[in-house]
């Protein structure tokens, strides 16, 4: 199967979307540690489908989060880097490859950037619920997740339809 190896420089909008969800990112760790000293022992680390909490743990729970957000940007990062490994119609060609590569390559820009946004979202949460300032995550989350994951897969599939 034809899958030549192309060096694409990062589109515009995948350097946007790199510094918005590293930069939400960044931002909620930072808020982590500053709030740190005020975190109770115990913390909400895990919520249900209506964003209650349906489980408590210890305050070093809280850092987890982060560390899966920095091994996410790390591996997704690297895939990015390499797009002759995604998976691609049989359609693909020369004619075509520069333009499948980029759009499975914004894709996943997409999908590691909202994931890290979501994650930075839930930390906080998570903080402001131990420290009695909200009683939960909110309904509306899991509803927010399902779709903010699925609209650049669905988005990135019609774009890949209309390649020629």
């Amino acid at each position: 199967m034809y899958r030549p190896v192309l060096k694409l420089p990062k589109t515009r909008y995948e350097k946007v979307w790199d510094y918005i969800g590293g930069g939400v990112f960044v931002l909620s760790i930072l808020y982590i540690l500053v709030m740190w000293g005020k975190l109770p022992e115990e913390i909400p680390v895990h919520f249900n489908g209506a964003g209650e909490v349906n489980r408590w743990g210890s305050k070093i729970e809280v850092l987890i989060m982060p560390f899966i957000g920095i091994f996410l940007w790390i591996f997704l990062g690297v895939l990015e880097r390499a797009p002759h490994m995604h998976n691609y119609p049989v359609r693909l060609n020369e004619s075509n490859v520069e333009a499948f590569y980029l759009n499975s390559r914004k894709i996943l820009n997409e999908i590691k950037n909202l994931c890290l946004i979501l994650f930075a979202a839930i930390s906080i949460q998570m903080v402001r619920i131990a420290l009695g300032g909200v009683e939960s995550i909110g309904w509306w989350f899991l509803p927010i997740v399902l779709i903010g994951t699925a609209i650049p897969i669905i988005k990135g599939i019609v774009a890949r339809t209309k390649i020629k």
